[in-house]
C-alpha cells in the first residue's frame, strides 16, 4: 500500500532547496556588490574601487571621512527608485527583487503547508493536489522576478554602460572598467536552485487513490479493521447453569 507520505520526499528536499534559496535571494537584493567600478582618481576614492548596488553606491576614503580616527571610512550614498540620474534597470531591479523576497516568502509558506498535510495527520486532505502546484510556482515566479533584473545588470556591466552621478556621490560618469559584483553570482545561484525547488512541487505525483488509502488511521479507512463492538463476557446467571449440565458433575455428584 502506498502512503501519502511516501510521495513527499523529493518535495522535502524542493523545500530546503527553495528556503535556503530565498535566503540567498533575500541576502542578494541588500548587497552592493552588483557593479564593481575601477576608477583612476584615487584622490577621493582611496582604494580605486566602487561597489554599485541598487540601493547604494559605497567606496572606501581618507578624504571624506578626515574626521574620523580610522584611516580609511567606508562612504555610501543612497540610491532611491524616483533619482532620475539612475539608469533603467535599477529602479526595475529595486521593485522586481522586493516582488521576489515577497513571493519566495509566500511560496515557502505554501510549500510547508503542503508537507504538512502530505506527513502529517489532517483531516482535509482535498486541497492537496493544488497546495504542491501552488507552491511550485511561486518558487519559479520567484526566480524570474530576481533573474530578469540580475541578467539585465549583468548586460550592462558587460556594455560598460556608464551612470551620471550627481556632484556630492564623488564618483566619475563613466569608470575606467567595471566588472560583476559577486551579488549577481549569488543571486543566479538563488534563482538556479529555486527553480529546482519549484519544478520538484510542480512534478509531486499524488493521485485520487492516494488520497484514498492514506486517510486518518483514527477516522478514515483503517477504521474498519479495529473492534467495532466490546467482547462479550459470560454472564453470571449462565455461569451456573453451564456447570450444572455437565454431565460430570452429576456424576461425581452421585459418587458421594
Amino acid at each position: 500500500m502506498m502512503y501519502l507520505a511516501q510521495t513527499a520526499h523529493l518535495q522535502f528536499v524542493g523545500l530546503m532547496i527553495g528556503f535556503i534559496a530565498w535566503i540567498l535571494t533575500t541576502a542578494t537584493t541588500g548587497l552592493n556588490e552588483w557593479r564593481i567600478w575601477h576608477v583612476d582618481n584615487v584622490s577621493v576614492v582611496t582604494s580605486g574601487m566602487a561597489w554599485v548596488g541598487i540601493w547604494r553606491v559605497c567606496f572606501y576614503s581618507h578624504v571624506v571621512g578626515s574626521h574620523s580616527q580610522l584611516p580609511t571610512t567606508e562612504f555610501c550614498h543612497g540610491i532611491g527608485i524616483s533619482d532620475h540620474f539612475v539608469p533603467v534597470e535599477i529602479p526595475v531591479a529595486q521593485v522586481l527583487m522586493m516582488l521576489a523576497v515577497i513571493c519566495g516568502l509566500a511560496g515557502n509558506i505554501l510549500a510547508v503547508v503542503a508537507m504538512r498535510m502530505a506527513y502529517f495527520s489532517v483531516e482535509d486532505r482535498s486541497h492537496i493536489k493544488l497546495i504542491f502546484p501552488l507552491a511550485g510556482t511561486l518558487y519559479v515566479l520567484t526566480a524570474m522576478c530576481s533573474l530578469v533584473p540580475l541578467l539585465w545588470n549583468m548586460s550592462s556591466v558587460m556594455t560598460n554602460s556608464t551612470i551620471d552621478f550627481p556632484p556630492e556621490f564623488l564618483l566619475p560618469a563613466a569608470p575606467v572598467s567595471q566588472e560583476v559584483g559577486s551579488a549577481i553570482g549569488l543571486g543566479i545561484l538563488a534563482s538556479s536552485l529555486i527553480i529546482i525547488g519549484g519544478l520538484l512541487f510542480l512534478c509531486y505525483p499524488c493521485t485520487t487513490q492516494d488520497l484514498r488509502v492514506s486517510r486518518d488511521p483514527l477516522r478514515g479507512a483503517w477504521a474498519v479493521t479495529t473492534l467495532s463492538q466490546k467482547p462479550e463476557l459470560p454472564d453470571e446467571n449462565n455461569r451456573g447453569n453451564k456447570g450444572s449440565n455437565n454431565p460430570s458433575f452429576y456424576d461425581d455428584e452421585d459418587k458421594l
